[in-house]
């Protein structure tokens, strides 16, 4: 294993299943000869040249279209939503298109079509570029859901995505494009999807999170006086019900740490599933940690505000492991709120 940032993470899974098979191919805005805007198809073009690393018009509407029609017809296209809410003006095309082709033709089309998009806040790219917006695909049936942490997993899932017959979404929070860490590669590194890793732990508490969230989690719980297990579901579409049942069953207690905002979030799914499994073994009612019901802020100080660091995760852990209730959230405070 050698240590590489999570952009270099990305574009060596990209080349590896390129150099595997010759189906897999590339469409994008500046992701050939300027080698994507955070630099994750590095030396892709003069490796595989531009037949298979394509640049595109503006045009999301038009380039994840064609690679609708490409992935039902042969080949493993994947695609670069450079930040995911340029995604809305395509929308149609993931979620009623390449979702439903399985299951129109009675499972005589597949669709292996990969979707990259760049998301999260705290690097002032501002409200209409710093959004993490799980909730636009999670709920459609036929796509499948995949969120990096960290270069390690990046690496795994975006190889697990590319050769998987389903569609999958696959998120990239930037503010870890440049985080280093090891990298497992080739097929001792590949991650299934739909399988959580257990990045800490504990017995007092289960720290359930996601994306730029799960090395939040860690740094909160790192010098904690109490004891919890770390979570990092990796798959939102499936997620792994039984690592969740087996980590809450030992803890008795479940936290959720969110980039979104309260209202729709995917918290609610995964405590509403535990809660129903669990409910006569906790001994605390579950809690989620997110963000408020707002726009991402531009300004700086309100920016790293909105998002839950890590002294406000271990603040709401500690405070739901002292009182037993559900502490109220930051914005819920008279002091916020006079």
């Amino acid at each position: 294993m050698r240590k590489m940032r999570m952009n270099q993470a990305i574009a060596t899974a990209l080349a590896d299943e390129m150099r595997d098979s010759p189906d897999v191919v590339m469409f994008g805005e500046d992701i050939a000869v300027a080698e994507g805007p955070f630099k994750t198809s590095a030396g892709l073009l003069n490796e595989f040249g531009p037949s298979r690393v394509r640049d595109t018009p503006i045009s999301e509407m038009g380039f994840l279209g064609a690679a609708v029609g490409a992935a039902a017809t042969g080949l493993r296209p994947v695609i670069e939503i450079m930040f995911i809410e340029f995604i809305g003006v395509a929308l149609d095309q993931l979620v009623t298109e390449a979702a439903k082709f399985h299951y129109l033709s009675r499972g005589t089309v597949t669709v292996p079509l990969t979707v990259r998009g760049s998301i999260g806040a705290g690097l002032g790219f501002g409200c209409q570029h710093s959004q993490t917006l799980e909730s636009w695909m999670y709920s459609t049936p036929g796509v499948k859901l995949a969120v990096a942490s960290g270069a390690h997993n990046a690496y795994g899932l975006l190889r697990a995505a590319i050769r998987d017959d389903n569609p999958v979404v696959f998120l990239e929070p930037r503010a870890l494009y440049a985080k280093r860490e090891p990298v497992q590669r080739g097929e001792e590194g590949v991650i299934p999807l739909g399988r959580a890793a257990t990045v800490r732990e504990g017995s007092d508490v289960t720290v359930v999170a996601l994306g730029a969230m799960v090395p939040a989690a860690l740094q909160a719980v790192e010098a904690a006086s109490w004891s919890a297990e770390v979570i990092d579901l990796q798959t939102l579409v499936p997620y792994d019900k039984k690592a969740l049942v087996e980590s809450v069953s030992k803890t008795g207690r479940l936290v959720t740490v969110e980039e979104n905002p309260l209202t729709g979030g995917w918290g609610g799914e995964i405590t509403a599933f535990v809660t129903s499994e669990l409910f006569g073994d906790l001994k605390a009612p579950p809690i989620r940690i997110t963000c408020p019901d707002i726009h991402v802020p531009y300004g700086k100080e309100l920016e790293q505000r909105y998002l839950p660091g890590p002294d406000y995760v271990s603040g709401q852990i500690g405070a739901l492991l002292d009182t037993g209730t559900r502490p109220p959230h930051w914005w819920e405070c008279q002091e916020v709120m006079a």
